[in-house]
């Protein structure tokens, strides 16, 4: 299982994300913790820039070096592709752990936010130094490309998000090129979600923007500490090395480097010293590494759901009748089990693909819309007129009830959910097709909606999951593959970041959400914690909340 991200405040995060992610389980912490109180605990080992030593090369895998390098582009819109981009994009702003914004001051020398007309404007002012490395200034026209590209008016461009850029109401110059005022329709509370990385001009024309970056990463549109020395698609890695165009801090790193792997693979590889950290999200995974010499097991709670995506353009699952079965069908206890067995760590299903249990806001949404229960799943079926066959499965009008689901990856834990599915949707009668693909493989599926029924993770970027309600909810989001988001929803989506307090947002938000769940597309199953095995001394690296930072920082501690 694999993880989508949500959010294009993109920042070199400390820890692998996955955007549509493999599935994670936690590890034994000497006692059962749950989300709320991992959520208290940091673990990247935090270190000022002047306790890291100047050299080194900091080596880690992905499962797949994601074929869109635009991470503005839906398309690129993984976990990979963020991580990938944020080491050789600008990152203007990242996180403390706790989830405040801080600004780059190699990008940005001020930011002044103000409330005017009852309009929140924000003044951004740009390091006079700023220039992307084929030598253009960075200025306004760049905060103004993101914008024309994500603002969702021009359908030629096929985004990640709209969300926040939809209620820009001007992007102009300040007081010279250097400085660009944003003024938004009312008061936005979450402005800061917002142009987390640029683009450059050059890509701005819509062929450019949705092709150009495919299989190219186009280093010279970049900027920052670190470029892109060596792609190598053939055999899926890429290297960067310090960036000799870079006015700001030194980055401590001589170079880092991602090699696409299975996770079976990437195990090996941390153990045989090939690959500096790996993802420790099993018991079994957890077991391979824990006492292994020179190693660290650091852990804190992620910002990814687990969910489950039924493709609802299929005929079979186009009958909302047959998509609410499935899912009354589907035990979310059970799957937490598979993926938390043996291990430390409770948690309930998650109820909400908008807002984290921690979270301030949350609610079970989707409790309210769908409960357990496979009686009620069957009489579903037959009142949409699938009758149970001699051999157990459904027909209707000659055809069974039948349809695939797609793993990626050969990740033990992937496939055991994959086979309790199978099983749960046997007993009501429904044959799932299990089919087994490469990690490599998981844009394509994704991008290309090569699949029935997925379970996949997203992953929040910023704290801020409730700015980006659209990109889950709305009829024209790119991120959602269920393809049944009612249209009929969108005045509520939309008009949940309009109001002016959180609290009243995070009602709107629940009211809003509870709509989209009764289209049942989408199914929230888990919040996991995020559990890495890291080689001793890697520094501003692992499980952090909402931690984030620019590259410079990351490197081994003297």
């Amino acid at each position: 299982m694999h993880v989508l991200k949500r959010t294009a405040a993109l920042a070199a995060t400390a820890v692998l994300s996955v955007t549509l992610a493999a599935c994670g389980t936690a590890g034994s912490t000497g006692g059962e913790v749950n989300a709320q109180s991992l959520a208290g605990q940091v673990a990247y080992n935090p270190q000022p820039y002047d306790n890291i030593r100047d050299g080194g090369t900091l080596t880690t895998s992905l499962p797949e070096i994601t074929p869109q390098f635009n991470t503005w582009q839906s398309d690129g819109a993984t976990a990979y592709g963020a991580e990938v981009w944020s080491w050789y994009n600008p990152n203007l702003i990242t996180f403390t752990a706790d989830g405040q914004a801080v600004f780059d001051p190699d990008y940005l020398t001020d930011v002044k936010q103000e409330t005017v007309d009852g309009n929140t404007r924000v003044t951004y002012t740009i390091n006079p130094k700023a220039a992307y490395n084929d030598g253009t200034p960075i200025d306004w026209t760049s905060f103004d490309a993101v914008w024309k590209a994500s603002r969702g008016t021009d359908p030629a461009y096929i985004v990640g998000s709209t969300d926040g850029y939809d209620r820009i109401r001007s992007l102009t110059p300040g007081a010279n090129s250097r400085q660009v005022v944003v003024t938004f329709n009312g008061i936005n509370l979450w402005w800061q979600a917002l142009f987390g990385s640029l683009l450059n001009p050059a890509a701005l024309s819509p062929a450019v923007f949705n092709q150009g970056y495919i299989n190219n990463p186009h280093p010279e549109w970049g900027a920052g500490p670190y470029t892109v020395s060596k792609f190598d698609q053939q055999n899926g890695t890429i290297t960067f090395e310090r960036n000799p165009k870079w006015w700001g801090r030194r980055g401590k790193l001589d170079s880092r480097i991602f090699i696409a792997m299975e996770d079976s693979a990437a195990i090996n590889a941390f153990k045989n010293g090939q690959i500096d950290a790996v993802s420790a999200d099993s018991k079994d995974r957890l077991a391979q590494v824990a006492g292994q010499p020179g190693t660290e097991i650091r852990k804190s709670a992620s910002l990814q759901i687990d969910f489950f995506t039924l493709n609802g353009t299929t005929p079979v699952l186009s009958d909302i009748r047959v998509r609410k079965a499935v899912f009354e069908a589907i035990d979310r206890a059970e799957i937490v089990k598979v993926q938390l067995q043996g291990l430390g760590y409770t948690a309930d299903p998650v109820g909400s693909m908008n807002l984290l249990p921690f979270q301030e806001g949350y609610h079970d949404d989707f409790g309210q819309v769908v409960r357990f229960d496979p009686e009620q799943a069957k009489k579903d079926l037959d009142a949409a007129g699938w009758t149970v066959g001699p051999d157990g499965v459904r027909v209707k009008d000659g055809r069974p009830l039948e349809f695939s689901y797609v793993s990626t990856g050969d990740d033990p834990i992937g496939k055991a959910i994959a086979g309790a599915t199978a099983a749960m949707m046997k007993n009501v009668g429904i044959k799932l097709d299990i089919r087994q693909v490469p990690s490599s493989d998981f844009s394509k599926i994704i991008a290309g909606k090569q699949f029935d029924m997925f379970y996949a993770g997203e992953q929040a970027g910023s704290p801020y999951g409730i700015a980006f309600i659209c990109q889950l909810y709305c009829s024209d989001t790119q991120f959602i593959k269920s393809g049944v988001n009612d249209p009929k929803n969108d005045a509520l989506v939309r008009s949940v970041n309009t109001l002016p307090t959180a609290q009243e947002q995070f009602a709107r938000a629940s009211e809003a959400e509870v709509a989209a769940f009764r289209t049942f597309g989408v199914m929230p199953a888990v919040n996991l914690p995020d559990i890495q095995a890291v080689k001793t001394g890697l520094a501003n690296y692992g499980p952090g909340r909402y931690f984030s930072t620019t590259p410079e920082n990351i490197g081994w501690q003297n």
